[in-house]
């Protein structure tokens, strides 16, 4: 099938304006969890975008769910990520589950059910793929007894994607995923409070004592590395970089506004006619173009790894680099917009909420310092060591 790209960014780029963007304001002031705007895109069938559209899908592809990505990141961050990680849990399931887990998660997303992964532990701290937390066994189903520091919708999920050590694990590779239903007893969800994204909900959640029915393992134990290289990160990672390109466009977008309409009048002049804030414009133009074109590009390949029945794993450094970069870019030119606009950009508005925003970027696991020593061992040559020294 061949997809129309321009009438994919249109038709999510109108459900952003209508339906998202006028929550974006509310959502950061109130720390709201952004319940509507999902519902929006799940009417839509935003949030099911991968699955087929027999199956009440979309029948969409990675390129797609870069630009939805994007497009509503451009009009909310913290809806943006909240729709990264669920599509992500809902990807990867897609890719490991088995029919029945299909039906049973997947179907439900048209409906407004969110999932969302639940992975990283303080004592790890940005190493979110490495857990110290053991599932045990009960019968023949599981129990899970973990907590986790930060889950991007904690509390708010209808299920989490939940990363833990396999019951008598022998090694840090022997990882296992589960589907947890987020009503089940013993989930407790920690308060979210920090400066940006207050949208998204990544406070701390704690599993106690939770049951999990064995048709809940994902894939089969101990395939949780396997499931992190090639299920998670690939989809989180280009999402991701696509939220951090569409808030790095609606700061560039707002303060050309901004410097445009707005006038000294004692010499009447714009500030646009200022020679040195328009080197600062051009400055961050310049950097919101590199994104546009590479995120295509690592989608695309994406596509093609899919198709071919090869692991997308095979471009995890690749969409590393892409992850760093849109974030530092959204972080430089969100700055950029608060030197341009002075007074305006620092009072609580859309700049100063952009600004805010952008800094989670940075932070988000892999954390940019995390993700540059991946990189430069990949350059020279140097195993990743993500769960032993000298492995991987």
């Amino acid at each position: 099938m061949t997809i129309d790209y321009n009438k994919v960014r249109a038709d999510i780029r109108a459900i952003a304006d209508e339906a998202i963007r006028p929550n974006a304001a509310h959502i950061d002031a109130t720390y709201t969890y952004p319940r509507d705007n999902l519902n929006a895109l799940a009417k839509s069938g935003w949030n099911s975008l991968f699955l087929s559209e027999a199956d009440g899908g979309l029948g969409l592809d990675f390129v797609s769910f870069a630009i939805a990505s994007e497009e509503i990141g451009h009009a909310c961050a913290s809806t943006g990520l909240v729709y990264v990680m669920h599509t992500g849990a809902f990807k990867t399931i897609q890719l490991y589950g088995n029919d029945d887990q299909k039906n049973r998660w997947l179907k439900t997303a048209r409906d407004g059910k969110v999932g969302t992964y639940s992975t990283s532990e303080k004592a790890s701290g940005g190493h979110w793929w490495f857990n110290f937390s053991e599932a045990s066994r009960d019968g023949d189903n599981y129990r899970i007894n973990a907590e986790k520091s930060f889950t991007t919708s904690s509390g708010q999920a209808d299920y989490y994607l939940v990363q833990t050590r396999t019951p008598g694990a022998q090694k840090a590779t022997d990882l296992s995923f589960f589907i947890v239903d987020g009503k089940t007893p013993g989930i407790h969800a920690g308060t979210w409070e920090a400066l940006g994204v207050h949208g998204n909900h990544s406070g701390p959640i704690r599993y106690d004592n939770v049951a999990v029915d064995k048709k809940d393992l994902l894939n089969s134990e101990n395939n949780g590395k396997e499931i992190i290289y090639h299920g998670v990160s690939p989809v989180y990672l280009i999402g991701l970089g696509a939220v951090w390109h569409g808030v790095a466009r609606a700061a560039l977008e707002e303060v050309v506004k901004y410097a445009t309409r707005t006038t000294h009048q004692d010499f009447n002049k714009s500030l646009s006619d200022y020679q040195v804030l328009r080197q600062q414009i051009g400055e961050a133009k310049i950097l919101v173009s590199t994104l546009g074109p590479w995120q295509a590009d690592l989608a695309r390949q994406l596509n093609e790894l899919e198709a071919a029945g090869r692991p997308q794993g095979e471009i995890l450094l690749p969409l590393t680099e892409f992850k760093v970069h849109a974030a530092e870019v959204a972080n430089k030119v969100a700055r950029l917009a608060l030197d341009i606009s002075g007074g305006y950009g620092y009072k609580r508005g859309l700049l100063e909420r952009l600004f805010r925003d952008a800094r989670a970027g940075i932070g988000m696991g892999p954390s940019n310092n995390i993700a540059r020593e991946w990189i430069g061992k990949g350059q020279v040559g140097l195993p990743l060591e993500l769960f032993e020294a000298g492995g991987e």
